[in-house]
């Protein structure tokens, strides 16, 4: 049986549609490709040859932001050892004994370092494959490219938070041009945070507990809050009002027995 005239075209119609697809299809996974590093979540679109420190601030900014609020909402650490699970997540002791109406003994004196250390050890790999990255997209630019690894230094400061990264990009195409001391800055005032965090750890474990009304009345742009648990344990949640900024910590001292 032969098909009708107005059959044969409605085919060749249906068959365009397909093509017309399957063409927007395979553009889009092109500017993919080209815009979006696979796998890496690395934005190459912001590559600017006379900025590679915009580059490297928008590669990594939001690895630092996630990190950094990781990090604060669990103690201090990213993956904290001995802790306590609250709202499900688990939140670092920063001052502990395990016997009862007894004073806890400090469990990070160096805080501040500590975390520092922690975000450095948490963005180090993203911070060697956004360099990768920027090398490549000077390559792919025509430009001859060195790059020398150095070392990663995150600080903490007051409203913000450094990464210092020692790394030497040297590149060369007319001229040859040098890179050095690469910076991204996030801001988070995780210091003021941790400095209260400080003062907290050292009532509890010099008196048993500390009063966080105390933090308020010195500073209206802070508010901290308390919550015992039913094993003596006590939850700081320490909260910059301004920033949204937080930051969490768990003691246990002087805690009465659990029949009291």
């Amino acid at each position: 049986m032969q098909k009708r005239r107005g059959e044969f075209l409605g085919d060749k119609s249906g068959q365009v549609t397909i093509f017309v697809i399957i063409a927007i299809v395979i553009v889009g996974a092109v500017l993919l490709y080209f815009f979006v590093l696979p796998g890496s979540g690395i934005n190459i679109s912001s590559f600017n040859a006379e900025n590679p420190q915009g580059f490297m601030q928008t590669c990594l900014n939001e690895k630092v932001v996630e990190v950094v609020q990781l990090v604060s909402m669990q103690g201090g650490s990213v993956e904290p050892e001995h802790y306590f699970t609250y709202n499900e997540i688990p939140i670092e002791y920063l001052c502990y004994t395990n016997e009862d109406l007894a004073p806890c003994v400090v469990q990070q004196p160096l805080l501040k370092q500590h975390i520092e250390s922690e975000i450095e050890d948490a963005i180090g790999e993203d911070v060697q494959r956004c360099f990768d990255s920027l090398k490549e997209s000077y390559e792919g630019d025509g430009y001859n490219v060195a790059l020398d690894t150095g070392l990663t230094r995150v600080e903490l400061l007051p409203n913000r938070i450094n990464v210092d990264m020692n790394y030497i990009l040297t590149t060369s195409k007319s001229e040859t041009t040098r890179f050095d001391d690469f910076r991204v800055t996030v801001d988070n005032n995780l210091y003021e945070l941790v400095s209260i965090a400080n003062s907290i750890i050292e009532w509890e474990n010099t008196f048993g507990d500390a009063d966080p009304r105390i933090y308020g009345r010195l500073d209206s742009n802070i508010i901290v809050d308390k919550n015992l648990r039913d094993d003596g344990t006590k939850i700081y949640k320490i909260e910059e009002l301004s920033s949204g900024d937080v930051f969490q910590l768990a003691s246990r001292s002087l805690a009465f027995p659990v029949v009291y």
